[in-house]
């Protein structure tokens, strides 16, 4: 697949409608909130977009594993193939169980390495045998990077390389996580060093760390990157994260790569966001990342 396409290359908007891996299933009514915004927003940027499908949770299944498992199989194809009609593949969460399955597309239409920045308050990194409460939300970036104690989507699991893979604003995680990407050696700013440095500075370092020997790269952010008390709308709400301003300023530095493979948000809940707050920063932070500079988000006003 040929990556070096220019600036203003369609982006396909796709929605991820389940909440079956996470702590709120309010979540899967994300995707039908943010769409119809961030389709609006990509416009005035004058961004080409194609519309994707919308996958969406049956009645919940006995066991949610197996759903999770089919989703993001459907996921998975959904990405490669927008990937392969050369389009930009935006998903938007539910929770952060969807990530199985839009990198696993990525990862097959990619002609080499993928690379991946995890933006997040928590580490994703349990399996089911360190999980302590055997959310799926809380297991994919293991999954993804080939820790698999236990069969966890049905799908080839380890398709990202420990060292082209960087997390920015963890802040809340367990032992057993810490140890498993320790002992990968990938790189993890936890959020008293993105404080210290500042959202921008981290991003330009993992941008190094997922663009270094990779043939493209993406963006996995989960909402409660953001502290609550300007993003509530979220699963799981973690104190003192980053300010959204400087995420989605962060973000501007990368739209329009050549070889930004997709992006992807989770976690927003609307029925925590009475007010949109937190969909508009949503919205921004995604905007940022698709348009680059020529955003002007409501954050920046």
């Amino acid at each position: 697949m040929e990556l070096a396409v220019e600036m203003q290359r369609h982006v396909e908007v796709i929605g991820a409608a389940w909440g079956l891996g996470g702590a709120d299933p309010g979540c899967a009514d994300a995707p039908d909130v943010l769409a119809p915004l961030l389709v609006e927003q990509l416009q005035r940027c004058g961004v080409p977009l194609a519309a994707g499908p919308r996958l969406r949770q049956e009645a919940p299944r006995r066991r949610r594993q197996l759903a999770v498992s089919r989703l993001c199989g459907e996921l998975a194809h959904a990405v490669s193939e927008a990937m392969r009609r050369g389009r930009l593949p935006c998903v938007l969460g539910g929770d952060h169980s969807c990530a199985g399955g839009t990198w696993t597309g990525a990862a097959r239409e990619v002609k080499g390495p993928l690379g991946l920045i995890w933006v997040d308050a928590h580490m994703d990194a349990h399996t089911p045998g360190t999980s302590h409460t055997g959310r799926l939300h809380g297991m994919p970036l293991a999954w993804l990077l080939g820790q698999d104690d236990d069969p966890l989507y049905g799908l080839a699991a380890g398709v990202l390389a420990p060292q082209h893979v960087a997390l920015l604003g963890v802040r809340s995680f367990e032992p057993e996580e810490r140890e498993r990407l320790e002992f990968l050696g990938v790189r993890v700013m936890y959020m008293d060093e993105i404080r210290r440095r500042g959202v921008a500075a981290a991003l330009d370092e993992a941008l190094v760390i997922a663009t270094r020997g990779t043939a493209a790269f993406g963006i996995s952010v989960d909402l409660d990157a953001v502290s609550p008390d300007e993003a509530p709308g979220v699963g799981t709400p973690v104190p003192e994260g980053m300010a959204g301003r400087d995420l989605v300023r962060a973000m501007q530095r990368i739209g329009g790569r050549a070889d930004l493979a997709a992006v992807e948000l989770a976690e927003y809940c609307p029925r925590h966001d009475p007010s949109g707050r937190s969909a508009r920063i949503a919205v921004d932070v995604l905007g940022g990342a698709l348009c680059g500079a020529r955003y002007e988000a409501h954050v920046l006003a």
